[in-house]
């Protein structure tokens, strides 16, 4: 696998991981075999920036009709996820990694520069894992704007590619 720090590589079986949503229930990539999960990594519920990307996956019709499954993960507790699913009607689940354990192990905390002030946080990411658990592709810069479009289109991508 990658050490600590570093994001897992396209074609490599994303790392497994148990996390628990806003009910308590307990989520890990064996749930999500035989179909494609993307995977998002956020920095905090309900900020501009995360609700928007929040409300741009509820919303995409193209990874609706690919059967896609989406979850989201940062560091806020269930109450928090709770909250903010509930406020903008969230459809999947958010997931909690309060001491950051398994995002740093993916490399979506760390170092990162807003405004050109180099911040420790929790980067913006996503991983589109296929349904063999394997990585099919990785955001580690993620722009909002047209973020769930662009992952309906690497999974439309990947589709073809498996044939």
């Amino acid at each position: 696998m990658t050490d600590s720090t570093s994001a897992p590589q396209t074609g490599e079986t994303f790392p497994a991981f148990t996390l628990q949503d806003a009910s308590g229930q307990a989520h890990g990539l064996n749930n999500y075999a035989g179909r494609y999960l993307v995977l998002y990594v956020y920095p905090k519920d309900d900020t501009p920036g995360c609700t928007r990307e929040a409300c741009d996956f509820r919303d995409s019709a193209p990874l609706r009709a690919l059967g896609a499954a989406i979850v989201g993960v940062s560091a806020d507790d269930a109450d928090s996820h709770a909250q903010f699913a509930e406020k903008h009607s969230l459809p999947f689940p958010l997931l909690s990694d309060p001491d950051a354990a398994f995002l740093k192990s993916i490399g979506s905390f760390g170092p990162k520069n807003l405004y050109g002030k180099v911040t420790e946080g929790i980067k913006r990411q996503t991983f589109l894992i296929g349904p063999d658990g394997k990585l099919v592709k990785s955001w580690l810069a993620v722009s909002v704007d047209g973020h769930a479009d662009a992952v309906a289109a690497a999974i439309e991508k990947d589709q073809t590619a498996r044939g």
